[in-house]
């Protein structure tokens, strides 16, 4: 069994695929811990798949795309040890499943490609694939399926975060919309200026890229917030939240057919 590991700055995302097919299993979605030691990295590994009736002795491939190169070893290290097996890492710049078209290919993030695999082998190319986590990033795959490049903006909860810590009367508030742009209480003014805020976001950049990539190319949305926005626009063909656990495992299956 495969094990595919994304992982973020905010969050990491974990799913099994049986027998190397593109189905993924089971998928958890759990806060990246930098702190975490090898050992405990495989003790709650070990937790982790007990939730779902899982064995550790199970997995027998790793794959991981990771932002955060401090937990690379400590994750090399924990698969040895409690998988016996070393994981493959998603390198951008070395990777032959994806044209990198930009100017500095090294420096575009592994879980951007590892999306954008996914993205492409599900829904097709040309393709915007707006990915809600630590940054809102719009990732563009031009029409022959190569990574064009992306915009990025603050994520959702790093812009309310920034905005509660210097405002020191606003309230901590959940991520829902009121249901009218103007709000009649604090709490209400609040979510429709990020809610509403980040459904306008999201649909001036995509309109923006569609001018370079054409008219009808498809938008996916992915990441822990993804459904915030989705739920306010008529923008997005699909909600997708194993976009970059399919192309680990593709990006898997290419190293190690």
């Amino acid at each position: 069994m495969l094990l595919a590991i994304d992982v973020g700055n905010t969050d990491t995302k974990l799913g099994t695929f049986a027998n190397r097919t593109g189905r993924v299993e089971h998928a958890w979605r759990v806060t990246t811990e930098l702190r975490r030691t090898a050992d405990e990295y495989g003790v709650f590994f070990t937790q982790l798949f007990g939730t779902s009736g899982l064995d550790v002795r199970a997995i027998d491939a790793v794959v991981v795309a990771s932002v955060v190169p401090k937990l690379d070893p400590v994750l090399a290290a924990a698969c040895l040890r409690f998988f016996d097996t070393a994981p493959i890492f998603l390198q951008p710049h070395h990777q032959r499943l994806m044209e990198v078209r930009t100017d500095r290919p090294a420096e575009v993030g592994a879980d951007l490609i590892a999306a954008a695999l996914g993205g492409r082998a599900r829904y097709g190319a040309p393709l915007i694939v707006v990915s809600y986590g630590t940054a809102t990033v719009f990732t563009a795959i031009s029409s022959d399926g190569a990574y064009l490049g992306a915009a990025i903006a603050p994520g959702i909860n790093v812009s309310i975060d920034a905005l509660i810590g210097r405002t020191a009367k606003l309230p901590q508030i959940a991520l829902e919309a009121p249901g009218r742009a103007i709000g009649r209480t604090t709490n209400e003014a609040l979510q429709a200026g990020i809610v509403y805020g980040f459904v306008g976001q999201t649909e001036a950049l995509v309109a923006r890229m569609r001018e370079e990539l054409g008219a009808h190319t498809r938008v996916v949305a992915t990441g822990g917030l993804a459904e915030v926005v989705a739920r306010h626009s008529s923008l997005f063909d699909a909600v997708d939240a194993e976009l970059s656990l399919a192309g680990l495992q593709l990006y898997y299956a290419a190293e190690r057919p």
